[in-house]
């Protein structure tokens, strides 16, 4: 059995349900619907059905775009506007996840922290175009890294608290994320392109077990403009992944990874559940899974958590 997950956070009502329902049941060719039910009524919805012959795990991306399209499609003419809408297409089995690998910048935060810091030095504009480059997979991360943290020698080691305290903020849903998983017994884990002195005290504030980021390097109270090698990028977000399954003796099925850049696509293809939130286009168009209006807790939905059954505090 396959289930298809469908989130949005207004307008979701019975009727646009039903409607969802009977167009699957008519006109997609992925399967036949066994079931229609709600995890939160005007929340999200399960579709579970049984796939057809030629159907496979490799069309979820795909057929998730299409089955979106659609429900979009009907949502127009009953609303008379699109409708915020996410889809997650996978395997029934294995559904709830154990083991979490997820991104900071702009995935468990709502900023990229070397963009945020620049920002004190004044070359905010410089550092961003370069981040979003990086984040877009037109350049080599590592010499990118490299090049901005250079841009930020002699900076006032005391800024990185005043960035913390003023500029990093939670992504929505992150704290019921993570929470929520480890409390039903899987392990979450912050794996950073971006720097300790942010990820350290972000994992411990949303309930990650551990935090895995750069080391900006430091001397007599200011920034060196170097990062400690070697650089925490792409092989080290999947090969945390992969060690992590190894240690905790799971199935890749009982894994999710999530993310939000190009140097998160490696973790993302290589999870049970990967997932672009929000994500540059190169890894919107890569993963299995996608997540584009919703917030972090469209995650829950995926696993069939229902919010009655979040951990928040």
């Amino acid at each position: 059995m396959f289930i298809a997950t469908y989130i949005a956070d207004q307008n979701f009502d019975a009727s646009l349900l039903s409607d969802i329902a009977h167009e699957f049941d008519t006109e997609c060719t992925a399967g036949r619907l066994v079931s229609v039910e709600w995890l939160d009524e005007g929340r999200a919805a399960d579709l579970v059905f049984e796939p057809a012959a030629e159907f496979s795990l490799g069309d979820c991306a795909g057929l998730a775009d299409a089955m979106r399209e659609r429900a979009c499609s009907i949502a127009e003419g009953g609303f008379g506007r699109r409708l915020p809408l996410d889809v997650i297409v996978q395997p029934a089995a294995h559904r709830e996840k154990r083991l979490l690998v997820a991104d900071m910048d702009s995935t468990m935060i709502t900023v990229e922290c070397i963009d945020e810091l620049a920002d004190y030095a004044g070359i905010k504009e410089q550092v961003a175009e370069v981040t979003e480059r990086a984040m877009r997979g037109e350049l080599d991360f590592a010499a990118a890294l490299d090049a901005r943290v250079a841009l930020l020698e002699g900076l006032d080691e005391s800024v990185i608290e005043r960035c913390l305290a003023e500029r990093v903020t939670l992504m929505a849903g992150a704290r019921a994320l993570v929470r929520t998983m480890k409390a039903r017994g899987g392990h979450a884990i912050l794996v950073s392109g971006g720097f300790t002195r942010f990820a350290e005290p972000v994992a411990t504030e949303i309930g990650f077990d551990r935090a895995i980021a750069n080391y900006l390097e430091i001397a007599h109270g200011k920034l060196t403009g170097t990062v400690r090698k070697p650089i925490v990028g792409s092989d080290t977000k999947e090969k945390t992944l992969v060690e992590a399954l190894a240690d905790l003796g799971l199935d890749p099925s009982a894994s999710m990874a999530v993310g939000d850049g190009a140097n998160d696509l490696a973790m993302i293809r290589r999870a049970g559940l990967g997932v672009a939130y929000r994500a540059k286009p190169i890894v919107a168009g890569a993963a299995a899974a996608r997540v584009d209006y919703n917030d972090l807790t469209a995650l829950l939905y995926a696993q069939g958590i229902p919010s009655a059954e979040w951990v928040t505090a």
